[in-house]
């Protein structure tokens, strides 16, 4: 439950304006992955792009050119780079703008976001182009995709324990934890397949790693935006001021 008894009505209806925001930046981070992706994809026709067979990255390269065993030209890389750089910037403003979270609780989850945010951010900077590799620098895109494939699975599954605080229903939470955990199952089966540098639906294999990440989402942010945060709010705030005789 939330420790809102010594809230005043306004700012507990601030709060809970606040956290409907944050539960819409996290369904728009999802969102406009998604459309982002699709765009790119559809723009990828010389041969056309596969969800199954290329990686999700590679839509983020212009190219043409051959890298990681793959052939990739994406006319509308600036499209992808946008999604990851906005999907980034969303899910660490979303998590940001969350009320009823104190202490540890509240710095786990900004480190959660933060660590998504930065991830996306990087994808966008960094392509997926394997030129830093053939250069011999620091490849900077795959510890990003790192960064947000397991901290945005984490983050869903922490968002779900954290569901009483959030107003997240249950119903919601517990397919939250159960998105997760196959992402991060996914996640580790991914790391292999690209490690074994087998392409064999590689790209399906990232995308049961990701995929989850953005229905999590849009799981917490339509359940953040249902309602139930502002009612809990406002009833145990105008109890706390009824009984001060405010």
């Amino acid at each position: 439950m939330i420790n809102q008894v010594d809230a005043k009505p306004e700012t507990a209806v601030a709060g809970a304006a606040r956290s409907r925001l944050g539960g819409g930046a996290l369904v728009g981070a999802a969102v406009i992955f998604l459309v982002c992706e699709f765009v790119a994809a559809a723009a990828w026709r010389d041969p056309p792009y596969s969800y199954t067979y290329h990686y999700i990255s590679d839509l983020g390269v212009h190219g043409p050119l051959e890298a990681l065993g793959q052939f990739m030209y994406s006319p509308l890389a600036v499209v992808m780079n946008t999604g990851f750089f906005a999907f980034g910037l969303l899910v660490f403003a979303g998590v940001a703008m969350l009320d009823g979270l104190r202490g540890w609780r509240h710095v786990a989850v900004l480190v959660l976001g933060g660590l998504v945010g930065a991830g996306g951010v990087v994808l966008a900077l960094f392509p997926g182009d394997g030129e830093a590799d053939r250069l011999g620098k620091v490849d900077y895109h795959g510890p990003g995709a790192m960064a947000a494939i397991v901290g945005g699975n984490v983050l869903i599954i922490v968002l779900s324990r954290l569901h009483g605080r959030l107003g997240i229903s249950r119903r919601s939470a517990r397919t939250m934890v159960l998105l997760g955990a196959f992402g991060l199952v996914s996640t580790v089966a991914f790391v292999i397949v690209a490690g074994s540098g087998a392409n064999v639906l590689i790209g399906l294999v990232e995308r049961c790693a990701v995929y989850p990440v953005l229905a999590g989402l849009i799981y917490a942010g339509l359940s953040i935006r249902g309602g139930s945060p502002t009612r809990r709010s406002v009833c145990l705030a105008g109890a706390s001021a009824a009984a001060r005789g405010d």
